[in-house]
């Protein structure tokens, strides 16, 4: 038996908003299986979202509050790991865009202010593509986390989506925290910055709307189980498991989209993983697979969101 001064305090197990659904106000209680149904443009029942996130990795990394992942890992200057991540936005993007282009995809690029403002020829070939830019934050080292102060992280998602708009010349709409890392002030200040929808919660597969001080903003799940860099980065996968992965998620989501009435598919890629010689194929298979279904709709996540605003207010 725990003796005295084990013992919990009186109010431990006190919430102030503990009901049936969710201990907090940022969103409803909701099941998925007992939604209305949702259709996509078309009458289609499945949307794709592919998202590219471009990233830079800074040399000298902070590690502040924690060393993100994919970052530096070897003592200073960790040059090979830090020019595997430039490779991807010299050399694995060109790649990852050809393999876009022949399966008709419209992506959304989500890339670091800092990164989209050191290299305008990027930024340029990226939007001659054509897609949508979403905020993801100044660069992969500086995270947003609890108890930043707030006037740091307010400067900081300001400058990032400021300086992201200016750029591409994009309202830029969404944002994609790196390392999908917040604090519990991040949503209040994306809404404040003009932000409609956030990447970072995977909890659902369709989207949901978020309370903020300054009124909605929607989650867009963008699901990481299934994201290359988790899979073969993190999981230590193959190659072709990361394939199979996927598709089985696509196979499944397109079943229940048809059965229970509109679902997000999320892909998030990396042109430093996927835009590799030996993984370029890997990214083209699974890109064939996902095209060309008559219950699937491909488009940017700006217009995914708003086609299901559309359908809420239509049903």
């Amino acid at each position: 038996m725990a003796s005295k001064d084990m013992a919990l305090n009186d109010d431990y197990l006190d919430y102030p908003l503990r009901r049936h659904g969710y201990d907090h106000d940022r969103y409803e209680w909701s099941m998925l299986s007992e939604r209305a149904p949702v259709s996509w443009p078309g009458g289609k029942t499945l949307a794709v979202w592919i998202n590219i996130s471009l990233q830079f990795y800074p040399l000298n990394q902070r590690g502040e509050p924690f060393k993100v992942p994919n970052g530096m890992t070897m003592p200073y200057p960790d040059l090979r790991h830090f020019s595997l991540r430039d490779y991807g936005n010299r050399v694995g993007i060109y790649r990852v865009l050809k393999a876009l282009a022949a399966h008709n995809i419209t992506p959304t690029f989500a890339i670091n202010a800092q990164l989209a403002e050191q290299t305008p020829y990027l930024v340029q070939r990226l939007k001659e593509h054509g897609g949508e830019f979403i905020a993801h934050g100044w660069n992969m080292d500086h995270l947003h986390y609890g108890g930043q102060p707030i006037e740091e992280e307010a400067e900081l998602v300001k400058r990032s989506v400021d300086t992201l708009r200016r750029v591409t010349g994009q309202p830029v709409r969404g944002w994609l925290s790196p390392a999908k890392h917040q604090s519990f002030n991040t949503l209040d200040l994306l809404a404040e910055n003009g932000i409609a929808y956030c990447a970072d919660w995977v909890n659902d597969d369709l989207p949901y709307s978020c309370e903020t001080k300054t009124g909605n903003l929607t989650m867009m799940p963008l699901a990481t189980e299934i994201e290359d860099q988790f899979v073969m980065s993190q999981n230590l996968h193959s190659e072709d498991s990361w394939v199979t992965q996927v598709k089985d998620a696509f196979d499944f989501l397109l079943e229940e989209s048809r059965e229970q009435g509109g679902r997000l598919f999320a892909l998030n890629l990396h042109p430093w993983l996927v835009g590799q010689p030996h993984r370029i194929a890997c990214l083209e298979e699974v890109l064939a697979h996902i095209s060309g279904h008559p219950d699937v709709w491909q488009a940017p996540a700006g217009e995914i969101l708003d086609a299901f605003h559309q359908a809420a207010e239509q049903a």
